[in-house]
């Protein structure tokens, strides 16, 4: 007799059901995957075209034919992170969090439901934009991408990176109930702040500190073997741990937030 598979309690799949139906009821919803999928094969395909394979003492490891490929890895993550303030900032823009909580009373639950879902179609996402990249490097770049498990890691470090800006995100969206803010906060890191905590820490000689920012183990865990010399980026597995700790504590401040405020 075979073991009878645990059930997922109904309120559970309800929660994650309604937060899967705000993503699918709306347009941009269903667009977005096979659009970034098209845009990662045209970018892909022309920067395997004009690029060149691995070369010795070449920064980037896999080669400037795969170029393409990282440009595609990068509006996937930016995607996902902005779905996950919009998924979670949204509630309070239109003032619905008060109607969600009412069906999912459990907060718990609701902040688990939000979280995952996003979590999944952020990976859906990353998966879409790296399939038209692939079949781009295979349709042009044959002969000058080298495919083998360092490529592996830097797809797999894609869907992680994804993953975990989408929580990051959502976390974002709770704690400052506006997606508007919240991509302002992402953008704002990411691109002005980040960098110039990179050249004050440079210029102060700890240049060593900003491999446990969030932008550092990103770049860390998708670029595999690349800029190996480079002060700023952690190995590979390390940045895969930072960024995942970072993911952790944006995501369990949301939830704390979302527990002890009023909606």
């Amino acid at each position: 007799m075979l073991p009878t598979l645990p059930t997922v309690p109904a309120e559970v799949s309800r929660a994650a059901t309604a937060e899967l139906r705000k993503i699918t009821a709306v347009r941009s919803g269903w667009l977005l995957p096979p659009v970034l999928a098209a845009v990662a094969f045209v970018v892909a395909s022309a920067s395997a075209v004009r690029g060149s394979g691995p070369q010795p003492h070449e920064a980037l490891a896999t080669g400037t034919a795969t170029v393409g490929l990282y440009l595609a890895i990068a509006v996937a993550v930016g995607a996902a992170a902005i779905g996950g303030a919009v998924t979670a900032g949204d509630e309070y823009r239109y003032r619905s969090m008060g109607l969600t909580a009412l069906f999912t009373p459990d907060r718990d639950v609701l902040f688990g439901a939000k979280a995952g879902v996003t979590a999944i179609y952020s990976l859906v996402l990353a998966a879409c934009a790296e399939v038209g990249a692939a079949v781009g490097l295979l349709a042009f770049g044959r002969h000058t991408v080298e495919f083998g498990w360092r490529l592996v890691g830097v797809f797999g470090g894609g869907l992680l990176a994804a993953v975990c800006w989408g929580v990051i995100g959502v976390g974002l969206g709770l704690l400052v109930r506006s997606p508007n803010l919240a991509v302002i906060a992402i953008a704002g890191w990411l691109f002005i702040l980040e960098p110039l905590i990179w050249l004050v820490a440079k210029g102060a000689g700890i240049a060593g500190v900003v491999v446990l920012l969030p932008g550092s183990a990103t770049i860390g865990t998708v670029a595999v073997g690349s800029f190996p010399e480079s002060p700023f980026l952690p190995p590979n597995a390390a940045s895969a741990v930072v960024l995942v700790i970072w993911a952790v504590g944006a995501g369990a401040a949301g939830w704390w937030y979302l527990r002890t405020r009023d909606i």
